[in-house]
Formats: C-alpha cells, structure tokens, sequence
C-alpha cells in the first residue's frame, strides 16, 4: 500500500487508463488524528473516507480530452498575452560627459586682460583703435564663448556692424614752421624837391605835389 499527496493521487487517478481505475481513500488514525490519502484500503482500525470513487474507463477518456483541452487553452491565452506584452524597456544610454566650460579655460582668461587693455588705451584718438577694439572682443568671444553661442555673438555683431555709420578719424593737420626772416627795412618818403613852399603840416611844389613834411 502506498500513502501518497492528495494532490499527487489526484493526479495519477486523473492520468491512469484502464477499466481498473484507481481511487482515492482518506485514512485518519484515530490516536494521533492524523490523515492520509492512499490509493489502497487504510489500516485497520482507521477511519476510512473515499475521497476519489472509481470511475469508468468512459469517465477516465473524457476528464483526459477535459484536460488536454484545457492544456490548450492555457497554452494559446499564454502566447496571446506574449504577444500583447509590451516589450521590455531598453536602458537608458548613458548621458555623455558635459563638454568643459570654455569660459573658466587659460585662454579666455587671457583674452579678457587684452580686452581690458585695448578698453583702458581707448579714447587716445589712435587712427586704428577701433579697429583693435573689434579684434580684442572678438578674440574674448571666441575664446570664452561655445560654438553655437560664438555664431549666434558674431553673427549679431556682424549686422550692427553694418547698421553703424562708417567711422573716419579726424585728420591731423601738421602744420610747418617757417624760417624767421628779419623784418623789411621801413620805406622813408623821397625828400622833398627844393623849390616847393611849406607850411606847418605839408609841402608844395610847383606842379601842385603834396608832401609831408
């Protein structure tokens, strides 16, 4: 006699063909209270159920194809869930490292000092200060600026550029000295003739000449 699982007698009396099927016996010890399931006769003086009757071979054939059809069930609603399941989500990539901030680079910090040098020289009306202004901060932008902000900074210093009247310094008129030259010599009147009449403020001639005395 073998004292088997419910669950497993279950089973094997589901599975087992044959006109001698097995049943299903419930023995419990009426010392202990303890229960067991055999697919024989229970031991003498124990209380005896019948938990599995025997069934017909017809019964056995038919709980078979119940089973096998509802293995097939099972089988199909598993793939159709397969099939509806959204598939895993991929892991996210890695970020990529932030470039490094040109702004805190040596460079920029040295286009910066060379920018505020052509800013301190300015306003000594130098023919080409404007000129080292713009190339002073356009070096800075560069330098401190990213590529994209570098475009965008150039591109609108380019339109104001072309907005703003054209800049022309101021000439600067040299002027030369001249070479010192001694006064000319003062002109003296020609005296006058001898033959002439006089008064207290000018001369006469015969002709009718007037001359200072």
């Amino acid at each position: 006699m073998k004292i088997l699982p419910l669950a497993l007698l279950l089973a094997v009396a589901a599975c087992l063909a044959g006109p001698a099927t097995a049943q299903v016996m419930r023995c419990t010890d009426p010392a202990t209270g303890k229960i067991t399931y055999t697919d024989g006769e229970c031991r003498r003086g124990e209380a005896v159920r019948e938990v599995e009757a025997r069934k017909t071979p017809e019964e056995v054939e038919q709980e078979r194809e119940q089973a096998a059809e509802a293995l097939a069930r099972k089988h199909e609603r598993q793939q159709q869930e397969a099939l509806l399941r959204p598939p895993p989500a991929a892991a996210p990539a890695p970020r990529p490292a932030a470039p490094p901030d040109p702004a805190s680079s040596a460079a920029c910090q040295q286009a910066r000092q060379r920018l505020e040098k052509e800013l301190a020289a300015s306003g000594r009306g130098m023919y080409d200060e404007q000129a080292r202004l713009d190339a002073a901060r356009r070096q800075t932008d560069l330098a401190c600026l990213t590529p994209a902000e570098f475009a965008r900074a150039d591109s609108e210093r380019s339109r104001a550029q072309a907005a703003a009247p054209a800049y022309y310094p101021s000439p600067v008129v040299v002027v030369p000295t001249r070479p010192h030259r001694p006064p000319p010599p003062a002109h003296k009147p020609p005296p006058p003739p001898r033959d002439m009449q006089c008064n207290v403020f000018r001369c006469y001639d015969r002709q009718g000449n007037i001359y200072p005395r």
